[in-house]
């Protein structure tokens, strides 16, 4: 296996018709598993538009729910690390916004709750994820053959103590399912991937869904894979897209051992 391993992001166009999302899902996953993928990430709710009635019809109670099985069976299917996006989790009367992970045995191995949730009033956007969604309170992180790998969504991006947070906690990678705006997006997506990867010196996986101006709240799209050095790797645009690149943990290494930012 050595140190190396290939990592996708599957930028797919989120429809109202959650069937179709999972089936189009399946097909970039089996592109992106054709190219070499070891561990594939899918965007911040992959399986519905980004509107609260959506939310809300289509939150799952895990272990039941059509997307917790199927990215379990996914997984396993065809053996490899999925960070399943973030769907709606419904546990009793509250909703959360999370993101499951399941290795390739098609087990949970990680399920992180966003911790900072969208909440803001801007020029032509005001949006509360606050009413809708309760806040997680603990850090994602999962185990892999190639050392621990970190989970984040979103709007935590703006948030670096939450990434030293897992950068402390041992996190060579991290992927971080999001839905930026036509507003933020543009201004601040790929800075903050850039800044987060150099901040804490790891590879940073940016997973958007490709854009669709029909949609109720319209995605930038532009997924990204980083390095520990800010470099991007890869670059999507606003189409559907997979993205691949090969992350070597031994020049993440020689990094952080050439430029230390850790506390002596």
């Amino acid at each position: 296996m050595g140190n190396k391993l290939i990592a996708a992001i599957c930028q797919l166009r989120v429809s109202a018709d959650k069937k179709a999302n999972l089936s189009r899902a399946a097909e970039l996953i089996r592109h992106a598993r054709d190219e070499g993928a070891e561990l594939v990430v899918l965007p911040e709710m992959f399986v519905c538009p980004y509107a609260k009635q959506f939310f809300l019809l289509c939150a799952e109670s895990p272990p039941q729910g059509e997307a917790f099985s199927w990215l379990s069976a996914t997984a396993r299917e065809h053996k490899l690390y999925l960070v399943g996006g973030s769907l709606p989790e419904r546990e009793g009367e509250v909703l959360y916004n999370t993101a499951f992970v399941f290795d390739p045995q098609g087990e949970l191995v990680a399920r992180y709750r966003k911790r900072r949730l969208f909440d803001v009033d801007l020029p032509h956007l005001r949006y509360r994820e606050s009413e809708i969604f309760r806040p997680g309170q603990e850090p994602g992180l999962f185990p892999t053959p190639w050392g621990k790998v970190g989970v984040a969504i979103c709007f935590d991006l703006r948030f670096p103590a939450l990434f030293q947070e897992l950068a402390q906690r041992g996190a060579k990678i991290v992927a971080v399912p999001a839905a930026y705006n036509l507003i933020t997006g543009p201004a601040h997506w790929e800075l903050l991937v850039r800044a987060r990867a150099l901040d804490q010196q790891f590879y940073l996986l940016g997973a958007a869904p490709a854009r669709d101006y029909s949609a109720p709240y319209v995605t930038f799209g532009h997924s990204l894979i980083v390095d520990p050095w800010a470099k991007v790797l890869a670059r999507a645009g606003a189409e559907e897209r997979v993205l691949t690149a090969t992350l070597d943990l031994d020049y993440l290494e020689r990094v952080r051992l050439e430029l230390p930012l850790s506390a002596p």
